[in-house]
């Protein structure tokens, strides 16, 4: 049962596990030819009545391998396929209608925010609107929108190969709670025989690192664990960090899970590359300050022991770090600098 206080996002996290596994990776190489097919509750005929894209979203994401905001993106898809409107302005007015109810079912979700908008300006920024067939312009619309698809569905397996030429033998790298990216990383640098090895933090309080960590004993990765506050204490034996991104902002910083920036802070005083691997569908257009211009992602806290009433607990489930803090960036689009991540800004949302 879902708990209200608690961000959709996390309560999704808690509801699988979110392992990549070996049947994701054959999908991947073979996304461009072979898209993956539509779930069982597909949208056909006279089903258009019934259709509910935060239903068909449901569907995609009930699959751990895919990211929240991919199976936005596959849901907006389905929306164009399923559309009985005759002229390009109604289709517009529905897709934009289905866009506001993914973003408005968590609000807090930034990767699923910005996935929707970015969604809209590539599927809808095309001649496609000049044809005088409206036909024709719908055809156009699925065929771009089933491309975006494919695009972010491989974004994982593209940043993985652009990340190698950094990871070296014998090095050892960092990391800070789960992120499908970076196990990715991990993963084809095992397969392509390098020697290193990984310290994951635990990632109090939901555990997440405990979870890298299990998938990184199977891939026989030597791995230990480093519990939170041991971060500074264990940061002279790393030769650099990897983290993932809930978000990547304007100024080229990043929203991630909370922790992230204290590592920053402690990595940027020893002269260790903090690197980021993080999808361009997570590119999004927030400017923030400080920490408390965060919009709240609330996550359960569970001490083990019971916590008086009048004491208050700190269930933020994410932080910011900005650039400064960061080396580079791993993404689709290419290796950033933190620097260069609002050109890439415009050029998305132009």
């Amino acid at each position: 049962m879902e708990d209200p206080k608690i961000s959709a996002y996390y309560q999704a996290r808690m509801a699988h596990f979110g392992v990549v596994s070996t049947e994701w990776l054959a999908q991947a190489q073979s996304a461009t030819t072979n898209p993956p097919p539509l779930p069982s509750s597909s949208h056909t005929g006279d089903s258009h009545t019934n259709f509910s894209v935060i239903d068909e979203f449901n569907t995609w994401r009930s699959n751990p391998d895919l990211a929240e905001a991919v199976a936005a993106i596959r849901a907006l898809a389905a929306v164009i396929s399923s559309s009985k409107a005759s002229t390009m302005m109604q289709l517009e007015i529905e897709l934009k209608n289905a866009s506001d109810s993914l973003k408005s079912w968590d609000t807090t979700s930034i990767s699923l925010t910005a996935a929707c908008d970015l969604f809209m300006r590539y599927v809808t920024r095309t001649s496609a609107l000049e044809y005088e067939d409206f036909n024709s312009a719908k055809s156009r619309l699925i065929e771009r929108a089933e491309k975006f698809g494919e695009i972010s569905y491989k974004a994982r397996k593209i940043i993985a190969m652009l990340s190698q030429d950094f990871i070296f033998d014998g090095c050892t790298i960092l990391v800070h709670g789960f992120s499908r990216v970076v196990l990715e990383v991990l993963k084809l640098a095992a397969q392509n025989k390098k020697l290193f090895r990984v310290y994951c933090t635990e990632g109090r309080p939901d555990r997440t690192g405990l979870r890298l960590s299990n998938e990184l004993a199977k891939l026989d990765v030597p791995v230990k664990l480093v519990i939170d506050s041991a971060v500074a204490y264990t940061m002279d034996e790393v030769d650099m960090v990897f983290v993932g991104a809930d978000g990547v902002v304007e100024s080229g910083g990043i929203i991630n899970m909370m922790g992230t920036y204290q590592i920053g802070l402690v990595a940027k005083s020893m002269n260790k590359p903090v690197y980021v691997a993080a999808e361009s569908y997570k590119f999004a257009r927030l400017y923030p300050l400080d920490q408390k211009d965060l919009a709240p992602a609330i996550r359960p806290v569970d001490f083990g022991v019971p916590i008086p009433s009048k004491v208050e607990v700190e269930c933020s489930a994410r932080d910011y770090t900005p650039p400064q803090y960061l080396t580079l960036l791993f993404t689709d689009l290419g290796v950033l600098t933190p620097s260069v991540v609002s050109d890439e800004l415009i050029q998305l949302y132009l």
